[in-house]
This record gives structure tokens, C-alpha cells and sequence, in this order.
């Protein structure tokens, strides 16, 4: 009966399904959109299609991104402050019901031939909803919550790992289920089917089916105390089972320090800021010359985007044992970074896929920014610092995707690649503020090992 409760404390399920949703989302909604321009752009000379349809393309996620971007800026700090006060449940279930929505608009677009203007009305719905920004503030509360300080980087890795397995199981498939049933249903109609089910499926787990954990800290508070009298320590659930609470309560609180705060904040903004304005302009760059993919190969593409999470996990987990959160981050950083630096030279998809290999930490930085971060906070702030994070990211993600767009469309015909070497530029720049926060714990803890453990 125990093993069964904290089973339904699991975010993974919801996690898993609703990434597999949105691979397939991602998916048909850029192979539609450039189908749409195909057919508005059919009468333009051939030598001129391509160009035009690229730069159409571009547009539409230019003003797709904006409204998906800033939206959830009306709704996002309060649905989360609802969470921290009400219930955890509110800022996982409300974007769920969202997205349910939103998808459904682009099922409905491909049907009736309604315009591609339509996705900007669904973009808009999913923000108001509380969007991703909401959703994965509360995942990693949740997340957080039930994980002692000692394993909180590894189970914020192990969540974002089932995010990025998910992610590749969807991606692999995406471009087969768009034209594999284009004979008997219009291209992408069964792909937007599938990911609508996967939506509803998330929706129902976490209202009828999700429990939320028992915070790992209330539970050492409350171990203490009972020791205080001379009583037996009680067991906890969840994931504070595998904490060691002798160890970690005969440590002395840790005074938050406002000053490491700021600066994890500026390196995970700097840091987002090289991942969307590569990864933004990185479909565009894939249906032109010298690329030029189709869906499959688009399809294994963005799989061997998700590989990096299965990478970033086993990084994670050896790392996590001798190296400090800080020296992973480092690391992390480095590995992006060396990795878009390649990309600029990509001409032949045998190099992508080596870009894409040296990336193979990539994923580290941000979950371990979000565990550091939550160690300098009370658990009932858990939801109120994520989602102040991942605002800021989003606008960063928001103003990035705009200029990088516009960047690309004035580059395309010189130089394809010039974004990547943005990106490669802002990855060093977040080695600055990590870098300072390095030097600052060892001027705290007053040891020279400020690397590893």
C-alpha cells in the first residue's frame, strides 16, 4: 500500500506524455506550415520558392513564438503562487487542459483548411493557460519537493531525462506517422491525433491519479523533533527515504546568499539565451541547402537532439558523486558550447551528427541551476523561484527567437551559420557568472577545492 502511494507521487508519467505529445506537435506543425506556404507560394519561379518559403516560414514562428512566449506572462506567476498556496496540482493541470486545447486547433486547421493565422489564436490560449512556463515550474516543484538536498541534482536530471527519452521515442516516429497514412487521411492528421490523446492522457493521470509528495525537509523537521524528546524518528515516503537525515540535520542552515542567487539567474539566462538562439533557427537551417531534410530526416534530427538528455542523465549521475554542482554546470556549458562552434561549419549531415555528439552534456547547466537555486530557499518558495526562473527564460527565450530569426533571414543568402556563432558567443558568456559563483564558494568554505567534492 506504501509502494503503491508513492508510486502516484511520480511526476514521470506526466512528464513522459507530455513531451511525447509535444514531439509530435512540433512535428506536424512545421511540416504544415511549410506545406501551407508550399501551396501559397506554388506560382513563384522555382529558383525562388525556396527562399520565399523559408523566409514565410520564419515569419510565422517569429510572431508564433512571441505570442507563445509572453502570454503565459499574464498568468504564470499567479497560477504558480496558487500552487505554493493552494495546491500543487493547479499549475500542472490547467496547462495540461491548454495544451489540450490549443493541439486540438491545429487537428481542427488541417480538417477544414482553416488559415495558418489560426495557430497564433491557439499559441495565445495555451499561454493564457500558464504554458510551459507554468507546467515545468510546477513539474520541478514537485520534483523538488520530495528530494533530500544531497540527490536533488539527480532527481531533477532523472525528470529531465524521461523528458528527453520521451522526446526521442516521439521524434523518431513523428515523421512517419505525418506521411505514413497520408493515403487514407490528409497528411498530419493522425500525428495531431495522437498527441491530443497524449495530452488527455497527462490531464487524467494528474487529476485523478497524482499525489503530491511530502516535502524532504518538513520531513527532517519533523525527525528532528521527535529526537528532541526522545522518540522514534519516523519513517519518510517518497524520495526522502533515500535521504540521510544524521547528515544532513547536523549541518548548520546555509544563509542564503542574494549575491550567488543573481548570478546562477545571469548564467542560466546567458546560457538559454546561446541554447534557443541556436536550436531556434537550427529546423530552418535543416529544410535548406545544404541540408535541405525531409520529414524522416527531420525526425532523426530532433532524436539525436533528445539523445543529449540520456547523456546529460549518466553525466549527472557519475559527476554528481565527486564533482560539485557548480564544476557540473561548468561542464555542461563547455560541452554546448564547443559543440554550436561546430555546427557553424556543418555543410554535410554526417558533421551535424558530430556536432550533436560533442553537445553530449548540454542538458546539465539548467536542472543543476534549478537544484542550487533550491537550496537557497524555503520549500513553500519552491514554485514562486521556478517560475520567476523560467519567466525569465521564457522572455529571454522570447526576444532571442525574434532577433535570431531576423538575423537568419538576413544572412541566409551569405552566410546560413552566422546565428551559430551567436550562440557560441553567448555560451562563453555564461562561463563569467559561473565562474564568479566557483571563486565565491571557495571564499566561503575557505577551501582550495572548489571543483569537486
Amino acid at each position: 500500500m506504501v509502494g503503491m502511494t508513492m508510486m502516484r507521487t511520480w511526476v514521470e508519467p506526466v512528464v513522459a506524455g507530455s513531451q511525447l505529445a509535444s514531439a509530435f506537435y512540433d512535428t506536424a506543425l512545421l511540416l504544415v506550415v511549410k506545406n501551407y506556404y508550399n501551396q501559397t507560394n506554388s506560382t513563384a519561379p522555382s529558383h525562388l520558392m525556396q527562399d520565399a518559403q523559408q523566409k514565410a516560414v520564419s515569419n510565422f514562428y517569429i510572431i508564433y513564438n512571441l505570442v507563445l512566449g509572453l502570454s503565459p506572462l499574464v498568468s504564470a506567476y499567479g497560477l504558480s503562487k496558487l500552487g505554493d498556496k493552494v495546491h500543487r496540482k493547479i499549475p500542472i493541470c490547467l496547462p495540461l487542459l491548454g495544451y489540450l486545447g490549443s493541439k486540438s486547433l491545429l487537428l481542427l486547421l488541417i480538417l477544414l483548411d482553416w488559415p495558418i493565422e489560426v495557430m497564433y489564436g491557439a499559441a495565445a490560449f495555451n499561454g493564457l493557460t500558464g504554458g510551459f512556463t507554468t507546467f515545468w515550474a510546477g513539474i520541478m516543484a514537485l520534483g523538488s519537493l520530495g528530494s533530500s538536498e544531497s540527490r536533488r541534482s539527480l532527481r531533477l536530471i532523472i525528470i529531465e531525462l524521461v523528458y528527453g527519452l520521451a522526446g526521442f521515442l516521439g521524434s523518431m516516429a513523428s515523421g512517419y506517422l505525418f506521411v505514413g497514412f497520408s493515403d487514407r487521411y490528409r497528411e498530419g492528421t493522425v500525428l495531431v491525433s495522437c498527441s491530443i490523446a497524449c495530452y488527455a492522457f497527462c490531464l487524467l493521470y494528474s487529476i485523478f491519479v497524482l499525489i503530491v509528495p511530502k516535502s524532504a525537509p518538513s520531513c527532517t523537521a519533523k525527525a528532528k523533533g521527535v529526537e528532541e524528546v526522545g522518540g522514534q524518528v519516523p519513517a519518510c515516503t517518497g524520495a526522502a527515504e533515500s535521504a540521510q537525515p544524521s547528515e544532513n540535520s547536523s549541518k548548520a542552515p546555509v544563509t542564503p546568499s542574494k549575491f550567488i542567487i543573481i548570478l546562477l539567474f545571469a548564467a542560466a539566462i546567458l546560457y538559454d539565451l546561446a541554447v534557443v538562439g541556436a536550436m531556434n533557427v537550427l529546423p530552418l537551417f535543416l529544410l535548406r541547402e545544404p541540408l535541405s531534410w525531409n520529414a524522416v530526416q527531420i525526425g532523426y534530427g530532433n532524436a539525436a537532439g533528445y539523445a543529449i538528455f540520456i547523456t546529460s542523465f549518466l553525466g549527472v549521475f557519475v559527476f554528481s558523486k565527486y564533482l560539485r554542482d557548480i564544476t557540473m554546470i561548468i561542464i555542461g556549458v563547455v560541452s554546448f558550447t564547443v559543440g554550436v562552434l561546430i555546427m557553424v561549419f556543418v555543410r554535410w549531415t554526417f558533421l551535424f551528427y558530430i556536432a550533436r555528439a560533442v553537445m553530449l552534456f548540454a542538458l546539465i547547466p539548467l536542472p543543476t541551476i534549478r537544484s542550487m537555486l533550491s537550496k537557497h530557499v524555503e520549500g513553500s518558495s519552491y514554485g514562486k523561484v521556478f517560475v520567476l526562473l523560467q519567466l525569465s527564460l521564457v522572455i529571454t527565450g522570447v526576444v532571442t527567437s525574434t532577433v535570431f530569426n531576423k538575423i537568419y533571414q538576413s544572412t541566409l543568402n551569405w552566410y546560413s551559420s552566422f546565428c551559430f556563432i551567436l550562440s557560441f558567443l553567448a555560451g562563453c558568456l555564461s562561463l563569467l557568472p559561473l565562474s564568479i559563483v566557483a571563486i565565491k564558494q571557495r571564499s566561503t568554505t575557505g577551501s582550495f577545492q572548489i571543483l569537486t567534492k
